[in-house]
């Protein structure tokens, strides 16, 4: 139906209906959420009380096969920790604060099982999620040089004398707690 100019639509109808008229921000604010489990004050509080939770559930066969299947067929234990985690926040288990406290233990165990089956499994979702933000070392010192000037002096100063005296590794090994040789 075409709308003529001087022709007003009946009130109620699609029609008269304004096509930009939406609620204003902070209208969902103003509303009762109650009627939402996450709405309601949450069952648990206690982080501890929550991951004890947590890991007699995982503990559950059923549950504890369907999990080692999941990792097995490439799920990472980040993903299957957030969806854990926003599952019982929706049903009101525990407040997202809570949630975020359990992420770190709750994802070792999950590893830690993975590891007692000999499953292979993804940690991350991303595989440069412990890379993707590092600094290069160009950019390390371009910013030091700029913000500060005598620190990257006495660096570049100190690097020099090593290069002098013929000290310095020609290959900087990247070094951490998995790579670290024996000490006596």
């Amino acid at each position: 139906m075409k709308i003529e100019p001087n022709q007003i639509p009946q009130q109620g109808s699609i029609e008269s209906k304004d096509q930009f008229a939406v609620a204003p921000p902070g209208y969902g604010l103003t509303s009762d959420n109650t009627r939402w489990p996450w709405g309601n004050p949450p069952a648990v509080v206690d982080p501890k009380t929550a991951l004890d939770q947590a890991i007699s559930s995982l503990e559950k066969k059923k549950t504890r096969r369907e999990l080692l299947k999941l990792l097995m067929v490439g799920a990472s234990v980040e993903s299957l920790v957030e969806g854990y985690i926003f599952q019982k926040f929706s049903d009101g288990g525990f407040n997202p604060d809570v949630g975020l406290l359990l992420k770190a233990p709750l994802a070792m165990y999950i590893a830690n099982m993975a590891e007692e089956e000999n499953i292979p499994y993804r940690f991350f979702e991303n595989d440069d999620e412990m890379t993707k933000d590092e600094m290069s070392d160009e950019t390390f010192f371009t910013m030091l040089k700029e913000n500060n000037p005598g620190l990257f002096s006495f660096v570049r100063e100190q690097i020099n004398e090593g290069i002098r005296q013929g000290t310095m590794p020609d290959e900087i090994e990247e070094e951490s707690f998995l790579s670290a040789k024996e000490t006596k």
